[in-house]
């Protein structure tokens, strides 16, 4: 690896933020004092929780259970929490996860095992102990048919993962800390999409990662559509903050404001034959979703799972919306701000973004 000796890369700092979650920190925290593979150190910073989080924590520090470190920064965004805890973490390989998440008791022995060399059974699929990022997994734990139906509609099952084009999320992944210093750290100018961000300069600095689908986070969906509008709204303005994904917004405004409208035009003034395009858009945008729903929806009453299909084109639809609303608020914010150029500054994106 050539960042430390080869007993020193076996110390694990896991690190997360919190800001405000009370009533989830404390599934976090079991399930990592549950790991089959403890953490070394376990580091979470508060980002000034009004709720009792911060207090919550500290008790769990003091009862000694667990290595757990409560740094608070009242004010810090996501990444600026994140760059405090790494710097605070003493393990050369950094484990991050996030408020909100059950972990199964194996994630930290997959997703460190192919940093740390660890062989056969652990979830690497990419050469033990070759790579110095390993990507973990992460899936919804919903509660209800709206909360099935969002994870359906916004997550993908592990078998559509290209693991050569996956970017890994910051609820589940592990990396070197020495790389993480490389690629300037978290985007501190950046208050969502950080991870992205974060990722191409990560990946291009380490040389891509290595998949590790048995490293899983369960996580909870948005419990209600307003919610589920304000995270997609954020997310899209995080995109035209960083402009990412440009292409993809493009297409969505075209989709939305001349190809649909056209076609509605054309039913009322030619023929209704042309409702048919929207029907067959409707069906290809709601495929996916569906095939995943029938996947997820085994605990669901059979009313429930009726509401859960009623419920998929609403929240595409208001996914989509949310995106179109959310995108040039960062666009324009973009263009007043001036934030740092980060693709400039040298970071790999190559196949990521193809």
């Amino acid at each position: 690896m050539g960042d430390a000796s080869a007993g020193a890369l076996k110390r694990v700092s896991v690190i997360a933020t919190v800001l405000n979650e009370r009533e989830s920190v404390g599934a976090l925290i079991d399930s990592l004092r549950d790991q089959t593979r403890p953490p070394d150190e376990i580091v979470i910073v508060d980002g000034g929780s009004s709720d009792g989080t911060r207090e919550a924590l500290e008790l769990r520090s003091i009862e000694g259970d667990l290595p757990l470190v409560v740094l608070s920064r009242p004010g810090a965004n996501i990444s600026v929490g994140r760059n405090i805890a790494i710097d605070a973490a003493a393990g050369p390989i950094i484990a991050s996860t996030d408020a909100g998440v059950r972990l199964e008791p194996t994630w930290l022995e997959a997703l460190v095992a192919p940093i740390a060399g660890a062989r056969a059974g652990a979830g690497n699929e990419a050469g033990a102990g070759e790579a110095r990022v390993s990507a973990g997994f992460f899936v919804a734990d919903p509660r209800g048919p709206f909360e099935t139906a969002l994870g359906a509609a916004t997550l993908p099952s592990v078998d559509e993962i290209d693991p050569s084009r996956f970017l890994p999320s910051s609820r589940s992944i592990a990396f070197l800390k020495t790389d993480w210093r490389r690629a300037g750290g978290y985007p501190e100018w950046l208050d969502y999409c950080e991870d992205l961000v974060f990722d191409f300069r990560l990946l291009g600095t380490a040389g891509g990662a290595a998949f590790a689908p048995k490293a899983v986070a369960h996580f909870r969906p948005r419990p209600s559509l307003n919610a589920f509008w304000k995270q997609y709204f954020r997310y899209a303005r995080g995109d035209g903050k960083a402009d990412l994904w440009r292409a993809r917004h493009i297409v969505r405004y075209v989709t939305y404001l001349v190809a649909t409208p056209t076609l509605l035009a054309l039913a009322i003034a030619d023929h209704p034959a042309w409702s048919l395009g929207l029907l067959a858009a409707l069906a290809a945008m709601l495929r996916r979703p569906v095939a995943r729903l029938r996947e997820r929806w085994v605990p669901l009453e059979p009313l429930e799972k009726a509401l859960a299909l009623l419920w998929l084109p609403i929240i595409r639809v208001t996914g989509d919306l949310a995106k179109m609303a959310g995108y040039p608020v960062g666009v324009i914010w973009r263009l007043r701000e001036r934030p740092p150029a980060w693709r400039a500054e040298g970071a790999a994106m190559g196949r990521w973004l193809r």
